[in-house]
């Protein structure tokens, strides 16, 4: 019973990004370093999705 709701628990937090939001709000980045990231991540994300077969 209380294993079955404690994965239920991890499961929804795990859905809904609630860990990687308190990770973001857990310090406070500069502006200039957020713009970086995002930059970051963006490219990231083109190398990723040009790597990848298309069908």
């Amino acid at each position: 019973m209380l294993e079955s709701a404690l994965r239920r628990f991890k499961r929804k937090v795990q859905q809904e990004d609630i860990i990687k939001d308190v990770k973001r709000h857990s310090y406070y980045m500069k502006p200039g370093e957020k713009k970086r990231l995002k930059q970051a991540l963006a490219r990231k994300r083109l190398r990723k999705r040009s790597r990848a077969p298309r069908d």
